[in-house]
């Protein structure tokens, strides 16, 4: 065990506090049950600070603290693009996509999509969405903070993901996204402040005790490579992050697509007081967001001359951790795992009101709203379950499985960015059109990567939303004369939708049909 007697009594003194936290936040008044809206939304009663403070701690989890630092140790700065771009995203969603979001009041994103177009896309992309947040995101999260504790503590990966677990189910499955979101504020406080005294340390240790501004220069000086935000096209990792294309390609694409419509995300907005309140959260968020690489990037990048001989890019944050005195590296080590632990909480936590309120929820055989809260905890811990037993097969054999998550869900975003970005702003889109999008978006996809392989992935994610664009518009145009099966009204703008079928079977048999020729 790395960890003193200090270390881990300020670890448990932190794991304790927050578990009491989450209980005093999440009880109800006196004679008042917890109702969907309660345990899912927080009763629509989020603050501001809390808004902002939940979305960081949702998204700064083991992949982004772990998985970052192991692309800064392997590829350097340029990999903070992510992050940076992240704000003025987030900026957008805000200005752009929240209003419509909270006008319909609604749970989640695929509910939406039902409002919009109809009950098979609302359908499709919930079974997709629960798919990839068990088996990606969820499985992500459990192996990377488990791996984290592996090397600062020596525990066992298993048991470190049954720690994980066990802690997120203690402090969240009672009290919901209220006491998520909540104690989203400790954590993040914790995460910044361990984050920042990390790379202070780092780059005074680079510095022989100089400050952080000499360590800095030695790094920089000793590095150059790594400070590199724009990778020239012969650039090892250019495949990775290509070049200009990062800026004005399909990053843009990715980030509108975890921020704007991704539910593990976008739910805490969801569940804002009121627009005002919400738009504020998610420029705090976007501030925060600002802080980011120096928290999670540089210490990969300092890793490289403090331990230039680690096995895979992963180990970075946590060999750095390892190098703390005793007492700091009990906090900072509470903050990793506080970082892991919210993200657990928010994603099971979406993953039950997904299951609940698009798949299991009958409007037509309607149940108690005690019934749906007890499914929703059900779903929640099943969930941690299955992503435990499936973890290690899935992304024991990857170095950097921040690059993995990234590249697979590359498969499915330019398809969904469509789907959304018509659906709201293009009235003439069908649902089939939408359908077409979603499922194109994976076979576009997946022949690119056979059949041009040496297209970088961020450069396909581009191409392939400019694609899908194209066949959702077609499809439209070709539906526009028939039958329309309802329209709803969005900011002003009616929308139809058609209920023919033919046209999107046609297209999509084609398009396989087409990219099984070119394989041969």
């Amino acid at each position: 065990m790395n960890l003193s007697t200090l270390d881990i009594s300020v670890f448990v003194f932190y794991v304790v506090s927050l578990i009491a936290v989450a209980y005093m936040v999440s009880r109800e008044k006196a004679g008042h049950e917890k109702n969907s809206n309660d345990y899912f939304l927080a009763g629509n009663s989020l603050p501001w600070w809390a808004i902002g403070a939940s979305l960081i701690a949702a998204n700064i989890s083991a992949e982004q603290i772990i998985g970052m630092s192991g692309s800064g140790y392997k590829i350097g700065l340029a990999i903070a693009s992510y992050e940076w771009m992240a704000a003025i995203t987030l900026m957008i969603v805000g200005k752009y996509f929240l209003p419509i979001f909270l006008e319909k009041k609604i749970y989640t994103m695929p509910q939406f999509l039902e409002q919009r177009f109809d009950h098979r896309v609302r359908t499709v992309m919930a079974v997709f969405w629960l798919g990839v947040y068990v088996f990606v995101n969820l499985t992500a999260i459990l192996w990377l903070g488990a791996l984290a504790i592996n090397t600062i503590t020596g525990v066992d990966v298993v048991y470190g993901m049954i720690f994980l677990g066990a802690f997120s189910v203690a402090y969240s499955l009672y009290g919901g996204l209220k006491a998520v979101a909540l104690t989203d504020i400790i954590q993040v406080v914790l995460l910044v402040a361990g984050g920042l005294f990390l790379s202070y340390m780092a780059l005074d240790l680079i510095g022989g005790g100089q400050g952080i501004v000499a360590g800095f220069n030695s790094l920089v000086e000793q590095t150059p490579e790594k400070f590199d935000m724009i990778l020239a096209e012969e650039s090892e990792h250019y495949m990775d992050l290509p070049g200009l294309s990062v800026l004005v390609g399909g990053m843009w694409i990715m980030n509108l697509s975890y921020w704007g419509f991704n539910q593990y995300i976008i739910q805490r907005t969801l569940g804002a007081k009121n627009l005002r309140e919400g738009q504020k959260g998610i420029a705090f968020a976007a501030f925060l967001k600002l802080l980011m690489p120096v928290i999670v990037v540089l210490p990969g990048i300092a890793a490289v001359l403090l331990v230039p001989e680690l096995q895979k890019p992963d180990q970075a944050y946590p060999a750095l951790l390892n190098m703390m005195p005793e007492g700091l590296k009990g906090l900072v080590f509470a903050a990793l795992v506080a970082a892991i632990v919210s993200s657990l909480a928010s994603m099971t936590n979406s993953i039950a009101t997904i299951f609940t309120m698009d798949l299991y929820k009958n409007d037509n055989k309607p149940k108690s709203e005690e019934h749906y809260v007890k499914v929703g905890r059900i779903v929640s811990l099943s969930a941690l379950v299955i992503a435990m037993l499936v973890a290690k097969p899935l992304l024991g054999q990857f170095d950097q499985a921040f690059q993995y998550i990234q590249e697979f869900t590359g498969f499915f975003t330019p398809g969904i960015v469509v789907l959304f970005f018509l659906g709201m702003f293009w009235k003439k889109t069908t649902a089939n059109a939408g359908l077409v999008a979603a499922v194109g978006s994976a076979v576009l996809s997946f022949a690119l990567k056979m059949l041009w392989p040496e297209l970088p992935f961020m450069d396909r994610v581009g191409l392939v939303f400019v694609l899908c664009m194209l066949l959702a518009v077609i499809v439209s145009l070709i539906e526009k004369k028939g039958e329309h099966e309802h329209a709803v009204d969005l900011k002003g703008i009616d929308f139809s939708t058609s209920k023919s079928f033919n046209v999107s079977t046609v297209a999509v048999t084609l398009i396989l049909i087409g990219f099984y020729s070119a394989w041969w």
